[in-house]
């Protein structure tokens, strides 16, 4: 995969390791869904890759914000999506368009950038509290 750090032209979301596995896996579910048939083009086809892409934008937009609290908002609704995806792989699976191992790896991916994410939400929700302790 070519990298998008451009060096000064950079945006600080890009350096976070959880956005470049949440990158890779929207990828290898885009990559998933050209195995299914075309009539799911504007059903599951659809949605896996809406939900899959909705993770980073989350993360991105809440990483954009300049309150913590607006921070953990887009970051909980990012959590949101990956079990939607995650869903809407096991639809998949339910109807053939993937196989057994296939789904396994996705949701080991999947749990992965879970743990991560809820690493990063725990740091936001502990940024919040002590900036709460300094305002009193």
């Amino acid at each position: 995969m070519k990298s998008v750090d451009a060096g000064d032209n950079s945006f600080g979301f890009e350096r976070l390791e959880l956005w470049k596995k949440i990158r890779e896996f929207k990828k290898e579910v885009r990559n998933e869904t050209k195995g299914f048939p075309a009539d799911e083009k504007y059903r599951l086809t659809d949605q896996v890759i809406r939900s899959s892409r909705a993770i980073n934008a989350l993360l991105t937009e809440g990483h954009g914000r300049f309150t913590f609290p607006d921070q953990l908002h887009f970051c909980i609704q990012a959590r949101g999506s990956l079990s939607e995806t995650i869903n809407h792989l096991i639809d998949a699976f339910d109807e053939g368009y993937i196989s057994d191992d296939r789904l396994n790896y996705l949701k080991a991916r999947g749990k992965d950038i879970e743990r991560l994410l809820n690493g990063y939400i725990s740091y936001l929700r502990k940024q919040r509290d002590f900036e709460k302790t300094r305002s009193i």
